[in-house]
Formats: structure tokens, C-alpha cells, sequence
């Protein structure tokens, strides 16, 4: 029978580690991993067609002939053009990151191949009008990415309803660039 006078607690004895507790051990390991992989590809899917557009824009952003344009309200001034460039570009390569990760690529290689064709088109469109000034052909380049984005919205959607709601953005930068180009075919 246990004294009423008594302190202390009896110490537990320590036994070796069993098998549950290091599988649990080890498992937190590959989580780990696997979180620092994941981050590792949304930097380079959201990194590298940012990376693209910026260069595009330093490359052949600057043009004397639309900044000197009499530019209605609907027409952004270039500043804002570039940074919607630069922020579709960003929406596009985080919505991409999305589907890529939970496997609608592979599922569903058109979805790439859309998402590959709006990156071209975008990024086609400042050398051609911009650098070429082949301007009604930028028109054409612009009703051509309107149509790949529309695909990329709905292709996205089926396989990631957030990647599809992140690509909407980009098609109301599409509108905009061809009202900036529609100003400047007829200036």
C-alpha cells in the first residue's frame, strides 16, 4: 500500500526507441523534402516565363511611336502595359505550377501544349509590333492569344479550378493589348 507521505513520483524507466517512434521519425524527412522540391519547381514554373517577359520588354519595350500616340482612356500608357506583361506572366506560370502539380500535364498533354503556345504568342507580340513593327500582325498574334488563353482557362479549370480562375486575368490583358494595337493600326 502506497505511504501518504510520500513526495516524490516514481521515474519512469527509459526503454530503446521502438519501431513505430523511428518510421515516425523518418517520415518527416521526405514531407520535408518534398515541400523544398515543390517550392523549388513553383520558383522555376513562376520564375522563368516572368524572366522571359522582363527580357522581352528590355529587349523591344520601348517604342517612341506608341508612347507619342493620342491614346484614348481604354489604351494603357506603355508603363502599364509592360507591367501587365510582366504580371500575366507571372499569373500564367503560377497557374501552370498548378495543374502541373497535381499531374493534369501528363493527363492531358494539350493543356501543355496551350499553355506553351499563350507563352510563345505572349511573348512574340512586343518583337513583332514593338521591334519589327509588322503592327496588323500583332493583331492577328493578339486574337490568336485571346483564343489560346480561352482554351488554357478552360482546360485548366477541368483540372484545377483555381489554375482556370488565375488564367482570367490574362485574357483581360490579351483585350488590352489588342485595343493598344487596334490604336495603333489606326493612328
Amino acid at each position: 500500500m502506497a505511504s501518504p507521505d510520500l513526495k516524490h513520483r516514481p521515474i519512469q524507466q527509459q526503454t530503446a526507441p521502438d519501431e513505430d517512434d523511428m518510421n515516425h521519425h523518418h517520415r518527416k524527412k521526405p514531407k520535408n523534402a518534398a515541400a523544398h522540391r515543390g517550392l523549388r519547381s513553383l520558383s522555376v514554373a513562376v520564375a522563368l516565363p516572368l524572366s522571359l517577359s522582363v527580357l522581352d520588354i528590355f529587349l523591344f519595350g520601348s517604342s517612341s511611336r506608341y508612347r507619342s500616340l493620342d491614346k484614348p482612356f481604354y489604351v494603357p500608357p506603355l508603363w502599364a502595359l509592360h507591367l501587365a506583361c510582366v504580371s500575366t506572366a507571372f499569373l500564367s506560370g503560377l497557374s501552370a505550377w498548378l495543374v502541373w502539380a497535381e499531374g493534369g500535364f501528363h493527363r492531358h498533354p494539350a493543356a501543355l501544349g496551350l499553355y506553351l503556345g499563350q507563352l510563345a504568342l505572349s511573348l512574340v507580340w512586343y518583337p513583332v509590333v514593338f521591334g519589327a513593327g509588322a503592327i496588323r500582325v500583332g493583331l492577328l498574334l493578339c486574337a490568336a492569344l485571346f483564343g489560346v488563353l480561352l482554351g488554357c482557362a478552360r482546360a485548366f479549370r477541368n483540372m484545377n479550378p483555381i489554375a482556370g480562375d488565375l488564367v482570367k486575368p490574362c485574357l483581360a490583358w490579351a483585350l488590352l493589348l489588342a485595343a493598344a494595337n487596334v490604336r495603333l493600326v489606326y493612328q
